[in-house]
């Protein structure tokens, strides 16, 4: 089965499995541009409650770079054979992910200490309902960053193409979610 699989990847210049992450990933994007889209309609109809986004959102947006940066040197030290280095960037991967996610609950805190709640506004709900759906997103990404610390702390640091595929997967997916976010700011920035 793995030799099919190799032979049909040098046939498509792409893995199987990268072509799967990258329609995820244009799935993903669909799903957020229906809501930014859905953001400019409502927006249109009235009853629009200006508010001026809480900083928080873009202290978080240093931490998600961060994370990005970190997890990418990660990767690099993993190909090149620094473990030590590896493990120590992917574990400061996880916990700039972390945080990013308690940051966003930190920001929603700030939202309705604002008055904007939930149900307030169909602004404020946007916000909360998008901003919410990026987090699981990244949730899930801290589900894969998990994966690969239990790989890259119980087993001997060796450069597989197995392991390599795994990284790169997870190094893509952080990264989209990373440039999600950024996307995401831009849009609440212009409409806020």
């Amino acid at each position: 089965m793995e030799a099919v699989v190799a032979s049909a990847y040098g046939r498509n210049k792409i893995h199987p499995q990268k072509f799967a992450l990258w329609v995820a990933c244009a799935g993903i994007l669909m799903m957020f541009a229906a809501f930014t889209s859905a953001i400019i309609v409502r927006q249109a109809a009235g009853n629009w409650l200006e508010f001026r986004l809480p900083d928080i959102f873009y202290v978080n947006t240093v931490v998600i770079l961060l994370s990005s940066f970190s997890l990418h040197t990660s990767y690099l030290a993993f190909k090149n054979g620094r473990t030590s280095l590896y493990r120590g960037m992917l574990a400061v991967t996880f916990a700039l992910g972390a945080a990013f996610v308690v940051l966003q609950y930190l920001g929603w805190q700030m939202l309705a200490g604002i008055g904007i709640e939930l149900t307030t506004n169909p602004s404020g709900s946007f916000i909360y309902v998008i901003s919410g759906v990026h987090a699981a997103h990244i949730l899930g990404g801290l589900g894969a960053l998990t994966l690969a610390m239990l790989h890259a702390f119980l087993l001997p640091h060796k450069v597989t193409p197995a392991r390599k595929l795994r990284f790169e997967l997870t190094l893509t997916y952080w990264h989209f979610v990373d440039f999600l976010w950024l996307y995401l700011l831009f849009f609440f920035t212009m409409l806020y």
